[in-house]
């Protein structure tokens, strides 16, 4: 069924009378974004709903000169909305707005053949933003029609910096040295573990909020996008996955456990909710790519917050909650990332082209002693094997260098990284 021209531009309007943040911050991406407007090439943000894609978006949109041509696809009256109504929405915005050179699109990836559209404003001059919340379906629409066209960032919940800064609370430089400004930072990162970076959430602590952003993750970009049949399986993986954070796993280890018939059923849900950002796997490092591939892997999810709403084993687990945070900062920075299991383990990787450059332990203490040589030993296994004469453990607060066999190992407070 069509949508008609004039129902194009009541939503139009409806959106645009919204009521605004009134309370913004600046992110730690902002920056790298409105680089990018200099550029003639399309602006494209990505990442879980409700992580602030839109709000970037609308803030740049504020200070452009024209700003009007605006659309969030993400509304129930745009449901039916396809390839060809673009040419209503053109219309729409030229008889509302007069001509304009700025679009600006939320949520795109709920029109089918929006990159079509999109390339032949680009070949017009015009200059387009676009946020979405699917990373595959994004990438393969890049990659067939807009490849070498587009300038595309990530965007996850806040960061701990974000955190502070929406509590107005930042470190100067010499607050490192002060036990008051130290103990207060502390004692936020224990609230930023327990509530995750979520904007709304953490301005509102309001639970219903967490529930009612993972039914939409679940539900509509999820079940609904993918057209999954068997529900109940597929919430039981998730949940399973959320309880066994920073565990390793394999698909046909998962099928036995929650009794499903097929290996790649496994690999196909979670490769779903991956593409929904609501979680990441990550491989076992070996040279070899087909290693690589089969090798157990482990997950991690987007945000704590999140995850402790769903699992009550996430939540009792302070180790695994702060390795997750530590993955996720990693992230952010854009890393690649992998895991080191020989002998021993390590918990993070980072690979920049094909060298291994960084090696990671994540740990709640080092005042147990047998945690401390397992860290420790894992560690120096891991600088070994790919020649790395520095690495890092990260623990709550614990600060020292330690040197094995001409190896430096710096430990530093996670919260002291994160500031970084």
């Amino acid at each position: 069924m069509s949508i008609s021209k004039e129902v194009i531009k009541s939503v139009i309007i409806s959106q645009r009378e919204q009521v605004p943040e009134t309370r913004l911050i600046e992110r730690d991406l902002q920056k790298e974004i409105e680089d990018a407007i200099k550029t003639p090439f399309i602006q494209i943000v990505s990442g879980i709903r409700r992580s602030g894609k839109s709000t970037i978006i609308k803030q740049i949109q504020q200070r452009q000169k024209n700003g009007n041509y605006s659309v969030n696809f993400d509304d129930n009256r745009l449901y039916n909305f396809e390839t060809e109504d673009f040419e209503k929405l053109n219309d729409a915005f030229l008889e509302l707005f007069g001509e304009e050179n700025n679009f600006y699109f939320d949520e795109i990836q709920n029109v089918k053949g929006w990159e079509r559209y999109v390339r032949r404003l680009y070949n017009e001059g015009k200059k387009i933003f676009v946020t979405g919340s699917n990373a595959l379906m994004l990438s393969k629409e890049m990659g067939t029609h807009l490849t070498g066209r587009n300038i595309r960032n990530e965007l996850y919940p806040f960061s701990f910096k974000e955190f502070l800064r929406w509590g107005k609370t930042e470190l100067e430089k010499n607050d490192i040295y002060s036990p008051v400004k130290i103990a207060k930072i502390k004692q936020l990162f224990i609230e930023y573990v327990k509530t995750g970076g979520f904007p709304e959430f953490i301005k509102t602590g309001n639970q219903i909020f967490l529930k009612s952003l993972y039914d939409d993750i679940l539900y509509r970009d999820v079940i609904a996008r993918y057209k999954v049949q068997h529900e109940k399986a597929l919430i039981e993986l998730l949940h399973y996955l959320v309880s066994n954070t920073s565990k390793e796993f394999s698909y046909n280890s998962i099928k036995n456990i929650l009794g499903l018939s097929n290996a790649m059923t496994v690999k196909d849900y979670i490769g779903y909710f991956e593409q929904s950002y609501l979680l990441f796997t990550i491989n076992k490092f070996d040279y070899s790519l087909k290693k690589q591939l089969v090798n157990p892997k482990k997950v991690y999810l987007i945000d704590t917050g999140l995850a402790n709403s769903i699992s009550f084993q996430f939540t009792e687990n302070s180790g695994r909650q702060l390795e997750n945070i530590v993955f996720l900062q990693l992230k952010r920075y854009g890393y690649e990332i992998f895991y080191h299991k020989g002998k021993y383990e390590c918990d993070f990787l980072i690979r920049e082209r094909a060298k291994i450059v960084n090696a990671i332990q994540v740990s709640q203490t080092l005042q147990d002693n047998n945690t401390r040589n397992r860290e420790i030993r894992g560690l120096v296994e891991a600088m070994k094997s790919y020649g790395l004469k520095k690495a890092l453990i990260l623990t709550f607060e614990e600060k020292e260098t330690i040197v094995v066999e001409e190896l430096v190992i710096e430990v530093i407070p996670i919260w002291q990284w994160l500031l970084q």
